[in-house]
């Protein structure tokens, strides 16, 4: 596995970690027994950057984590990131307050049972606060020794700069792959810049990048992907039609679509750190083989080729999904 530091003076940790999602339920019914085994097959593929938090099934993803590191002694052969800030309060679903932040990192904490978190993420800006002062709200955790270091979810390029002004900003979470490209205009960049790490979730296109891309009957009992419009008609008729293209181009390849789909994304850049997730233990392998596979500039010139930019039918969010990541092209 291909090793990346995560933010410019923090830990070295594979090229591609594991969102831990997957143990809520997100994309379909997950076990507490099977998660552990993930973390189990994890440790064995050499991925040692774990990412989760608090809003995952409710502080279920991180309670998984915090059991099976206690199984192990308390000792923890990974990277922790988790996250605060999103609510299920109808009312307010975005809270930056201080105090609210401080109560959701140290319940994070108690469910992770460890001392501190290794990187804890602001998960989406709330509109109330100014992003300076949230990053000293963050910054206060780090001199507490709660925090490691820092970082934000799906903010724009321009918040990253004023907020590593204030405190180094070790990474930047966003969705990145072959089928959403738009940190390209400006946050792959300014991250580069800054020193901080792209942490790229959905890096295999919630599935659209994988030899088994959810069909119209599965994706019917997803409630996220049934309003998402890249996986509505015609646009999930239109991305499947790509989809089959990617695999086959794969296949001649000699490996599984997701480990392209990674291999492309670990060849953008030594600052770009996929994180996806999966319930099972034979697609975790297909991801992490994607953190050891050399791509020359002809494969590149293929993939583009079979998925230029844009190719995507439908915005990645609806309006709803929407409500929180800062837009800026």
């Amino acid at each position: 596995m291909k090793q990346r530091k995560l933010g410019q003076n923090g830990p070295t940790v594979s090229a591609v970690g594991y969102g831990a999602m997957s143990f809520a339920d997100f994309y379909g019914p997950a076990t507490d027994t099977g998660s552990m085994k993930i973390l189990d097959a994890c440790v064995d593929l050499g991925v040692t950057h774990i990412d989760t938090s608090n809003v995952y099934g409710m502080g279920r993803s991180e309670s998984v984590i915090g059991e099976w590191l206690k199984q192990r002694g308390g000792t923890s052969p990974f990277t922790i990131a988790t996250k605060g800030g999103i609510t299920r309060d109808p009312n307010q679903t975005r809270n930056n307050e201080p105090a609210h932040l401080q109560q959701a990192l140290d319940a994070s904490l108690t469910r992770l049972g460890v001392d501190a978190i290794d990187l804890y993420y602001v998960h989406r800006r709330d509109p109330r606060f100014e992003i300076e002062d949230v990053t000293e709200t963050l910054a206060g955790f780090v001199k507490a020794g709660k925090v490691k270091s820092i970082g934000f979810s799906e903010i724009a390029p321009s918040s990253l700069r004023r907020a590593h002004a204030v405190h180094p900003v070790a990474a930047v979470q966003s969705e990145y792959s072959l089928s959403t490209r738009s940190p390209e205009l400006g946050l792959v960049q300014t991250c580069a810049e800054l020193g901080a790490s792209l942490v790229a979730f959905s890096p295999v296109g919630r599935a659209l990048l994988t030899d088994r891309p959810h069909q119209a009957d599965a994706i019917a009992d997803l409630a996220f992907l049934k309003s998402n419009p890249r996986f509505i008609e015609p646009n999930l008729s239109a991305n499947l039609s790509y989809n089959a293209k990617f695999r086959v181009l794969a296949a001649d390849m000699g490996v599984a679509a997701a480990t392209l789909a990674i291999a492309w994304l670990v060849h953008g850049g030594t600052h770009v750190l996929p994180i996806p997730g999966t319930r099972k233990l034979a697609h975790l392998r297909e991801l992490a083989a994607g953190g050891e596979m050399d791509l020359s500039p002809e494969d590149i010139s293929r993939i583009e080729e079979i998925l230029p930019i844009g190719w995507a039918h439908g915005d990645r969010y609806s309006a709803g999904q929407w409500l929180g990541p800062e837009r800026y092209c």
